[in-house]
């Protein structure tokens, strides 16, 4: 009895000594850009999605970062278009619904820049992928009845959609395969 009243009184000074932070979606966004027909581009975002940031440090060097986005909720603002990204050849949203993102390190280069690599999957394709970026924060929210801390970052990458087995029959005349990633979102401390 004394060992596991032991053990669960370490569990729980562990679980307490990690903060977790949360994603505020309304002021998220995780936008995408691909090169169309070699002239121009297109850009389009995920309307639903959810994070958290996981971290033991005040200073986040040790933080997690996992984000889930419903594929399904690809909005390039042409109807046509959507349907055919959530289809077979492209996301596969039936059979792929989420697509992830967990890191594996945040290493600080200068400053508020940092680079952040992690596993990114995509239609059942997991990835180690970097991404650069810059952390604003922690900080008093502004508004002084809210007393949690907020943290504001952007995050870019380049991928290519064939690694990940997205419109693999679509010719890169057609949509280039290297894909611009900007993810920028406020998290607030729990």
């Amino acid at each position: 009895m004394k060992k596991t009243t032991l053990l669960f009184a370490f569990i729980l000074v562990s679980m307490s000594s990690f903060a977790q932070w949360t994603i505020d979606k309304g002021h998220s966004k995780f936008t995408f850009i691909a090169e169309h027909h070699g002239i121009s581009e297109v850009d389009g975002y995920f309307k639903k999605f959810d994070g958290k940031i996981t971290a033991s440090k005040d200073d986040l060097s040790d933080a997690v970062f996992e984000i889930t986005i419903e594929s399904a909720s690809i909005n390039t603002d042409l109807e046509m278009r959507d349907g055919h990204l959530k289809g077979e050849d492209m996301f596969n949203v039936e059979k792929f619904p989420t697509i992830t993102f967990k890191s594996t390190s945040l290493k600080k280069i200068t400053g508020n820049k940092y680079t952040m690599t992690g596993d990114l999957t995509m239609k059942g394709v997991t990835k180690s992928t970097t991404f650069d970026v810059t952390m604003n924060g922690p900080a008093a929210h502004p508004n002084p009845n809210n007393k949690k801390l907020q943290l504001g970052i952007k995050a870019t990458t380049t991928i290519k959609r064939s690694d990940f087995g997205i419109g693999g029959k679509l010719a890169t005349v057609m949509v280039g395969d290297e894909i611009s990633i900007r993810a920028t979102g406020e998290f607030q401390k729990n």
